[in-house]
């Protein structure tokens, strides 16, 4: 099994504030929207970013905006009184897309793109309408380490998405902050902090290309001790588009 690592809270803000200033991902006056799912990885984020902006030296303003995909028995009660506990405002927003995304894909073995699809473009949009201009994922290291064994694995070409994406037309940009924090960093952070993680009712969790390349990573950093560092370094030193540091790299360690 994975060692579960105890990350304190000035770690992940020093974690978090490098990866934001490697990349500039925050500007004077950003209304940054945190997309969060009820999850580890997103209660996270929006710990880091609520704590940064108190001390960041330009102002920005924060919410977090949760997609409810219309799925039964989806209390994101606690998740609202963290927002509260944390003085970020918190919207959430009503869809059917769980049951669309399942009649639309009757005949696929999986409607986990269709609905990530719909998904973020109700997060765009209702981002939009409160003022944002960035939207906060809370994707991690081995977020970005998986996206690219997939992209190799299914698409054939060495990929990863951006620290930083421009959404054409829109004029929203992506930022994730929590790239330089290992998922096991996560999950001891959810511990040290009894974070109220809401059970995903996606009857689809865990059942994914994502879980099998995650186990495939898993076994390959057991096997190979500090293979996901090297392959993160192998990322960020590639030609991938958007992947241009603004700043002195950062030791992601």
């Amino acid at each position: 099994c994975s060692i579960i690592h105890t990350m304190k809270l000035q770690k992940l803000y020093s974690k978090v504030r490098q990866a934001i200033d490697d990349y500039n991902m925050i500007t004077e006056n950003d209304k940054i929207a945190i997309g969060v799912s009820g999850g580890k990885d997103s209660l996270t984020l929006l710990y880091a970013l609520s704590g940064i902006r108190s001390f960041y030296p330009v102002p920005f303003e924060l919410v977090a905006i949760a997609v409810d995909l219309g799925y039964e028995d989806f209390d994101l009660s606690p998740v609202k009184a963290l927002c509260d506990e944390l003085s970020v405002e918190f919207y959430v927003v009503k869809t059917d897309i769980g049951r669309i995304s399942l009649e639309k894909s009757k005949n696929q073995a999986s409607p986990c793109s269709w609905c990530a699809k719909l998904r973020k473009g109700a997060l765009n949009d209702f981002a939009l309408s409160v003022g944002c201009n960035k939207i906060a994922y809370a994707h991690h290291m081995d977020d970005i380490i998986e996206t690219m064994f997939l992209s190799l694995l299914y698409e054939g070409q060495f990929y990863s998405f951006a620290p930083v994406t421009q959404l054409d037309g829109s004029g929203l940009a992506i930022i994730r902050p929590l790239m330089y924090v290992g998922e096991s960093d996560v999950k001891g952070f959810k511990n040290k902090y009894n974070l109220p993680v809401c059970k995903n009712p996606c009857p689809y969790d865990g059942h994914t290309r994502r879980e099998y390349v995650k186990q495939l990573v898993r076994q390959l950093n057991l096997e190979n001790p500090g293979v996901k560092k090297r392959l993160f370094s192998a990322i960020q030193n590639s030609n991938i588009d958007d992947w241009v540091k603004c700043s002195k790299p950062s030791d992601a360690s």
